[in-house]
């Protein structure tokens, strides 16, 4: 079996350690790029997230994706998910065209790598309230927009972990 992508093994230099990614939007923001930023779980990539993740791209130069640690999804999700492990998730979206950088975090929030960063551009799934999104106040502190991006409808990784489960007992029960 082929070893599992990590911040070492990267071949497409996308992904990051939290350190390195920190030094490398600073150095972003140098040049005179506008960094967007956007985090989350994802979980089983699906159209959703990956038209979310295009329109994230939209609003800056660069986009920078952190993703939840498998600790922090357990906690966030249950005790079943993630259903795919952080190399892998962060190795499928550093494939992704519109992500430029992936790195990961452990804490229960992403506010402390987003007030690390402090990007020009925050950007959520709207199923966040606007007072809801972590590192609002650090972003627009330093003069960042937050944007609540709309979220595709009929797209979601608890949807299709249920429908394989339904599957899965259809097929048990032939």
């Amino acid at each position: 079996m082929p070893p599992v992508s990590t911040p070492s093994t990267n071949r497409l230099g996308k992904i990051l350690t939290l350190d390195a990614a920190v030094e490398r939007v600073r150095e972003l923001k140098r040049q005179g790029k506008r960094v967007v930023f956007t985090n989350g779980c994802f979980d089983l990539i699906h159209p959703g997230h990956t038209r979310y993740l295009a329109a994230a791209r939209a609003f800056g130069d660069v986009l920078v994706v952190a993703v939840n640690s498998d600790r922090t999804v357990r906690m966030l999700k249950g005790p079943g998910r993630p259903v795919v492990p952080e190399a892998e998730r962060m190795e499928m979206l550093a494939a992704l065209r519109a992500v430029d950088y992936v790195t990961i975090f452990d804490d229960p929030t992403p506010r402390e790598v987003i007030a690390r960063m402090l990007p020009q551009v925050l950007v959520k799934g709207a199923d966040w309230g606007p007072n809801a999104i972590v590192g609002r106040e650090e972003v627009e502190a330093a003069g960042g927009q937050v944007v609540s991006m709309p979220v595709a409808e009929g797209f979601s990784t608890s949807a299709i972990i249920e429908k394989v489960r339904k599957l899965g007992k259809f097929e048990s029960a032939r």
